[in-house]
């Protein structure tokens, strides 16, 4: 349950100031530990010192003794640092997102992907609805890393569900909504994921591994890669209490291991290539899904995404051990050690096999099944940002009402609300008003609210109720050069889509915002006046913005099933005051004449 009288600006601010808090003693510690590195080459260089000048035979076999323990805690120190280094860099993105959520509450922009790429003007109504892009729903609203986790939040944005789906999807993102303050990890572990590399790796498994790997499936060679190390083990030990012949063994399985290898570079560089460097993503991905694991969702929604019972982040974690690895290589020297003494790439080959043939199967989907959790989160974090927003009603009986009814995109502090709600049956509302009255921004504050309620999110409003309709919107009608359209041609194509989703879909809402303003005032009233009574014999419900009164006429002649409305002006000291509020009736007062006269042209 969401607290109304929380104060969410200032939790976040405490949030910030306690991430960088963080941040700056981890950074603290590894600048004392690359101190104590410094030290430690010191030491070993003064033990030298001390070795080569010492001339007692016990005092030099204690000085290089002694050398021996900066060494060892030079691995240590550089461990440790490598640990705190993962630390600093998840910190540091822990900080990135709770900075981000503080900068979206101030009015900042969401750092987060705005979905540019989805925008389409033939989308039945994203285009006209702010849904993609700068300034838009999906970039107010978007906390997704993965590829496929924006994805999935477009689509929902895209299309209805069905109001069986939008009720189970309103309980998960409120169960998401009661744990936001433990997202914050799951969504920092995703960040700066690279979509690509996670695409590859997906590939890999789903198809092109088996078969990249089918030369170890050679049984003598899996055998012998698994006795090399006690080869190299026993080779060593004869060198060193006996000598001769042992080094002269271990040199030549040496060089023969390096010939092998390099017989086999051309596969084993193909297997390598296909992962090489996501270890660090793997281990990423693997925490996040074990958030997603261990939680104890109550939602079936969130319940219905886990469909295995094995636990991937464990499989995931295994593949990311494997693939650090074989990273080995990339260090020539070292690389031409492990694969001398242990035939390193072969090893690495080996253990990708066995680990594709048993645990492989369930981890694309978990991969997949991020997007799910990362969608239901950008809409949880929404309802958690925005407590007094509410969930609506979903019906499926025809219905739409709402109550204080905002723009979700405009600030609290300039946001007017209305009151609005259809007859039992369909109808068209004509609203006419003057320019900048509010009439366009109406129509985009009903179908935008309608666009989150079907995603199952909260909606901007007090109270909403409302069944499934199919949208449809004619507002920003455009030419284009490259297509040698004309704005009249790209509405009459606008209009043909609308008529022709109208004709198959009984579930049809209409919102026009001045119609055919790419032709003449005789043929744009005539024009709008036969859609309007297709519509009304289609039983289609419609908002039609317009400046046209003569279409509100048409109230006498469908008193039933035409209604009226208007947003006005008034003017005081010779200025124009607009309270952008919804009012019943056509208008009776215009700014056109008050603002020729404004530039010396009186009507």
């Amino acid at each position: 349950m969401i607290d109304k009288r929380k104060n969410i600006p200032a939790e976040y601010s405490e949030w910030v100031n306690n991430a960088e808090l963080n941040v700056a003693g981890t950074r603290k510690l590894i600048d004392q530990l690359s101190l104590v590195r410094i030290g430690l080459f010191l030491a070993e260089v003064l033990c030298f010192v001390l070795l080569l000048n010492s001339a007692d035979n016990g005092w030099r076999v204690f000085i290089a003794f002694l050398m021996a323990l900066p060494v060892f805690c030079f691995v240590l120190i550089v461990r440790k640092q490598s640990m705190l280094d993962k630390k600093l860099s998840f910190e540091n993105k822990l900080l990135w997102v709770y900075q981000n959520e503080s900068n979206i509450l101030n009015g900042m922009d969401n750092g987060y992907d705005d979905g540019e790429k989805y925008v389409s003007e033939a989308h039945p109504y994203t285009s006209d609805l702010d849904i993609f892009g700068k300034s838009s729903l999906f970039s107010l609203l978007n906390r997704c890393s993965t590829a496929n986790g924006n994805d999935l939040l477009a689509a929902r944005f895209m299309a209805a569900n069905t109001v069986d789906e939008i009720i189970l999807r309103q309980e998960a993102i409120a169960e998401m909504a009661g744990i936001t303050e433990k997202t914050f990890a799951f969504r920092a572990n995703l960040l700066e994921s690279d979509p690509a590399k996670i695409t590859l790796i997906k590939e890999q498994l789903q198809a092109k591994l088996a078969e990249k790997l089918s030369f170890v499936q050679n049984r003598f060679l899996k055998f012998y890669v698994k006795l090399v190390p006690f080869i190299t083990v026993l080779l060593l030990l004869g060198g060193v209490l006996a000598g001769g012949i042992f080094w002269n063994l271990l040199a030549f399985f040496f060089f023969a291991h390096i010939f092998l290898n390099a017989a086999f570079s051309s596969k084993t560089d193909l297997v390598f290539y296909s992962f090489s460097g996501g270890s660090d993503l793997l281990n990423n991905y693997s925490a996040a899904i074990q958030w997603t694991e261990t939680q104890q969702w109550k939602s079936n929604y969130l319940r219905s995404l886990f469909i295995a019972d094995s636990v991937a982040s464990k499989e995931i974690k295994a593949l990311a051990k494997i693939i650090q690895q074989f990273d080995s290589r990339l260090n020539l020297m070292i690389g031409s050690i492990l694969n001398g003494l242990l035939l390193w790439d072969f090893r690495c080959c080996v253990s990708l096999d066995k680990w594709l043939k048993s645990s492989s199967k369930n981890v694309i989907s978990a991969l997949d099944n991020l997007g799910n959790f990362e969608e239901i989160v950008s809409l949880g974090t929404l309802r958690y940002n925005q407590p007094e927003w509410v969930f609506p009603t979903v019906k499926k009986s025809f219905s739409l009402s709402a109550h204080s009814l905002g723009h979700p995109l405009i600030k609290e502090k300039l946001r007017v609300v209305n009151d609005f709600n259809l007859k039992d049956v369909p109808t068209v509302d004509v609203i006419t008003g003057s320019n900048m009255a509010g009439k366009s921004t109406f129509l985009r504050t009903v179908g935008i609210n309608m666009v989150l309620a079907y995603a199952g999110a909260p909606v901007c409003a007090k109270e909403m109720e409302l069944s499934v309709f199919a949208i449809n919107t004619y507002m920003r009608i455009k030419d284009s050069l490259n297509e040698s359209t004309s704005t009249f041609k790209a509405e009459l194509n606008r209009l043909k889509m609308i008529l022709n989703n109208v004709a198959h879909t009984e579930n049809t809402f209409v919102f026009i915002d001045e119609m055919l303003r790419g032709t003449n005032s005789r043929d744009k009233y005539l024009g709008s006046k036969v859609f309007i009574e297709k519509l009304l014999e289609l039983k289609r419900s419609a908002l039609f913005a317009t400046h046209d009164l003569q279409l509100a006429d048409m109230q006498q002649e469908h008193p039933q099933s035409l209604r009226n409305y208007h947003f006005d002006i008034s003017i005081k000291d010779g200025e124009m005051m607009f309270d952008y509020k919804l009012k019943q009736g056509p208008c009776a007062t215009f700014n056109a004449a008050i603002l020729l006269k404004e530039i010396g042209l009186a009507l």
